[in-house]
Parts: structure tokens; C-alpha cells; sequence
């Protein structure tokens, strides 16, 4: 299975600190599509990291969704339904967890200007996310690894570091 697979609308899964906004940026720029980031319709801009309230992030998803051209990245499984009903493709990043909590803690600490991340908002270690991480994220990928058997959609499971590289490279795109 290639990118070209996929389709033009495409969705990344995967636990946080995965790489999901990298690659939707990587995507979208070698396929001319628009990088979506759901951790930015979540959360309000100019905040460490506050949630919108319910309704406001649901409309913002739903038109989002709505265009013809897109990649998306971010999990908020209680979108699912009606993002992988306009999906043509879905791309699941199966990081391990120790990979992602090393990521969310190079990130708090050692990186500014992350792809994907708040406008006029920073990353600082919050002990709720390293729980989430380390506790809450392996049920996760269980679902979302179930989840690939329950969808029709052409899709693709990147299950290591090595892998994920390599379809950097077969699908020729830059970080």
C-alpha cells in the first residue's frame, strides 16, 4: 500500500508524541492537501493547552471534514464516525509507548515551535499527560489496532521507528 492509495482525504491515528503532525505536514506538502490538526480545533489558541468547549471543537471538526482535500491528524475517537465516513485512506502510527512518553519529554523540554502544536501556546511537562501516555495510550492503540479491521479503507499501519522512516523515504516525503 502506497500514499497514492489513500486517496485525498486522509487520517492519521496513532498515540501522542507518534509523529502524527509531522507526517500530516509531510503529506500535505508533497501532495498539495491541507494539513489538519486536531490538537488545534481541540484546544484554544494563546492557552496552555485549554480544551474548547464540545460543541465549538464538533463544528470546527465537522467543517474541517467537509472539504474535498485534506489530511488530518489526531485521535478524539468520539469523531471517528463521521470522520472516517468522509476518509479515503487511514494511516495508523503504532509507536510504542516508551517512544512517545521519550517524545513528549524531548518536546516539553528541549524543542520550540512544534508542528502541530498552539498557536502563542508552549509545552511544559504536565504529569496528566505522562499518565495518559504511560497508562491511558496502550488501551488506545488496542482500539485503534481494531479499529483498521473494522474499517474499509485502504490503510496503513506503521508499527516502528524503522518503519515509519522507511515510508518516509519510499514515499520520497521531508520532515
Amino acid at each position: 500500500m502506497t500514499l497514492d492509495d489513500l486517496g485525498p482525504r486522509i487520517c492519521i491515528i496513532g498515540p501522542s508524541n507518534s509523529g502524527k503532525s509531522t507526517l500530516a505536514n509531510a503529506i500535505a506538502r508533497a501532495r498539495g492537501l491541507r494539513a489538519i490538526h486536531l490538537d488545534q480545533l481541540y484546544h484554544r489558541p494563546n492557552t496552555d493547552w485549554e480544551p474548547r468547549p464540545a460543541e465549538e471543537f464538533l463544528a470546527l471538526h465537522d467543517d474541517a471534514i467537509a472539504g474535498e482535500q485534506w489530511v488530518m491528524d489526531g485521535n478524539y475517537s468520539r469523531c471517528f464516525p463521521q470522520r472516517l465516513a468522509r476518509a479515503t485512506g487511514l494511516i495508523l502510527l503504532d509507536t510504542p509507548t516508551a517512544v512517545s512518553l521519550f517524545r513528549y519529554l524531548r518536546r516539553c523540554w528541549f524543542e520550540d515551535g512544534r508542528l502541530g502544536g498552539l498557536d502563542g501556546g508552549g509545552d511544559s511537562v504536565k504529569w496528566a499527560m505522562v499518565r495518559h501516555i504511560a497508562v491511558t495510550t496502550p488501551a488506545n492503540v488496542r482500539r485503534y489496532r481494531a479499529l483498521l479491521d473494522e474499517v474499509a479503507l485502504p490503510q496503513i499501519r506503521l508499527a516502528t521507528s524503522s518503519a515509519l522512516a522507511a515510508f518516509y523515504r519510499s514515499e520520497r516525503l521531508s520532515r
